[in-house]
């Protein structure tokens, strides 16, 4: 879940749904949490729970977990309300590696906090219905708020802030979006973390992915979206989060949100292909299920139900059933990231790529559940079919148009945070234990850091590499978001889905150069 202009787009990954705004500029109508593709939703996101080991998924990396891939799974489980037992699961397993995901800890620099990985904690905590006060033994509302940057902050006033050492501060839309949902859901949301986010909307409806001129080099917030002058990307991927973050915020009573959402939700319908799909940006402005995932979702939520319907058409035109499948028929319910990962899969099945399936389905999965982020875990989704049925049945269609991109490249350039590190070890373990060798982060700068369309990133200890050498890992990189040009310069690799960029961070810490993608 979760996808950017910096190779680097961690999209962590997310979804809202059913409610009426204020203003009545966006009616989150029944049909739209009605779920039209209950049955292929449901079985997407069974097949993601098979991937689950001991609670987590596994990353990139052998012997690793990436924990916002993790996140995303929680997410289209409880959007499904597939197989609670594996959602109590992993919601047990991420209470005893919070600080392995938002923290420096594990590399023995206590202190410090991934904005994008606390806030994806926060809404996990949400969505599962657990008290955010007291998830394990971490309080993630309080730690959230104080991420929040205060008035003396300047234009930064109202951003949740990356608390780094000596390192550059890489929170951006994605992970500003999960912390308004995080917080709108579990109380008041401040009105200056709605407006920084709404601040990242230009005058046409879009939303870019960082508050500064990534390619410029420099890192100081610009002001608005429009401030940023020509050099402004718009970012499907971030526009779909922060509609749907607006859209909680704007229940909640916060000023401005409605609005902003319903233009935001205007800018996707415009966006869209005219085949249904959606597109990221930079490294994942191809059609891709991760973006066309976050985008439908989003689409529903604003009441372009049209639009929402043939961008859940696209994403099942593309998914694995038992009559379908080919060579892949087994792993019925996943759903690829491509047509090129679609017809690669039907040959000669899923193999070496399976990393990214896992990340191309969660996502994907919003958008035929329907259920906006904003309303996940309070929408009831209904029953599922019985498991020995294959509920994917015969695809919509057969995409006939060319294949786009490499299957074998990074397959959640969307936010899936995503945010999503990789512990060693087993899930279950003490995150206190001692850290192994070296940090990475998955696929993005950071070789260990994984992407996910929350554009979250965030550090985990693993023996696989050395923390002063970037080493690229190419293949399924993530994110949701998460989510780059100067991000392929950092660390020679686009990552994906959403971006927050610890990776970024690291590397810039410890090869001392600057980061993004």
């Amino acid at each position: 879940m979760l996808g950017v202009r910096p190779q680097v787009k961690l999209v962590a990954a997310l979804a809202a749904g059913g409610c009426v705004l204020a203003a009545g500029l966006v009616t989150l109508s029944s049909s739209a949490a009605a779920a039209p593709r209950h049955d292929p939703a449901v079985a997407a996101a069974r097949w993601q729970a098979g991937e689950l080991d001991n609670g987590a998924i596994p990353g990139f990396a052998p012997g690793m977990y990436d924990w916002g891939l993790t996140i995303d799974t929680l997410i289209a489980l409880k959007a499904t309300g597939t197989d609670e037992a594996s959602a109590d699961k992993v919601v047990d397993t991420l209470k005893a590696h919070v600080r392995d995901y938002n923290s420096f800890d594990a590399w023995g620099e206590p202190g410090q906090r991934v904005a994008g990985a606390t806030a994806k904690l926060l809404y996990a905590a949400v969505v599962a219905g657990e008290d955010p006060a007291e998830f394990g033994a971490y309080d993630l509302r309080q730690e959230t708020l104080d991420l929040i940057a205060g008035p003396s902050a300047g234009l930064e006033e109202g951003r949740v802030k990356d608390k780094v050492v000596g390192g550059r501060d890489d929170s951006n839309t994605f992970g500003q979006s999960l912390a308004v949902l995080g917080l709108a859901r579990s109380g008041d949301v401040p009105q200056s973390a709605v407006d920084f986010l709404i601040d990242q909307q230009c005058a046409a409806g879009g939303f870019r992915l960082f508050p500064f001129d990534l390619d410029s080099g420099d890192t100081t917030v610009t002001g608005d979206c429009d401030a940023q002058g020509a050099t402004v990307v718009l970012d499907p991927d971030s526009t779909a989060m922060a509609v749907q973050a607006l859209l909680a915020a704007a229940e909640d009573g916060a000023v401005g949100a409605a609005e902003a959402a319903g233009k935001g939700g205007d800018w996707l319908a415009k966006t869209q292909q005219a085949d249904g799909s959606l597109t990221g940006s930079g490294p994942t402005s191809d059609a891709n299920a991760n973006s066309t995932g976050l985008g439908g979702q989003a689409l529903a939520a604003t009441g372009h139900q049209a639009e929402a319907d043939k961008a859940a058409d696209w994403v099942e035109a593309r998914q694995i059933s038992a009559s379908n499948g080919g060579a892949a028929a087994a792993e019925s319910g996943a759903i690829a990231y491509n047509d090129a990962a679609l017809a690669d899969a039907k040959a000669a099945g899923i193999g070496e790529f399976r990393d990214q399936w896992r990340r191309a389905t969660p996502q994907a999965v919003l958008a035929l559940a329907q259920v906006p982020l904003g309303r996940i875990g309070l929408t009831e989704p209904g029953p599922g079919p019985d498991p020995t049925d294959d509920p994917t049945g015969t695809p919509s269609g057969d995409p006939s148009d060319t294949p786009t991109g490499d299957p074998s490249g990074d397959p959640s350039g969307t936010p899936s945070d995503d945010p999503g590190d990789t512990p060693t070890g087993d899930p279950t373990a003490d995150p206190s234990g001692t850290p192994s060798d070296d940090p990475t982060d998955h696929p993005s700068d950071d070789p260990g850091a994984t992407a996910s369309p929350d554009g979250t990133g965030s550090p985990t200890p693993t023996a696989a590499a050395n923390p002063n050498t970037a080493t690229p890992q190419g293949g399924s990189g993530g994110v949701l978001a998460a989510t780059g040009t100067s991000a392929l310069a950092l660390a020679g690799v686009a990552a994906g889905l959403a971006a927050a960029g610890y990776a970024a961070v690291r590397t810039a810490r410890r090869r001392g150069e600057r980061a993004r993608a």
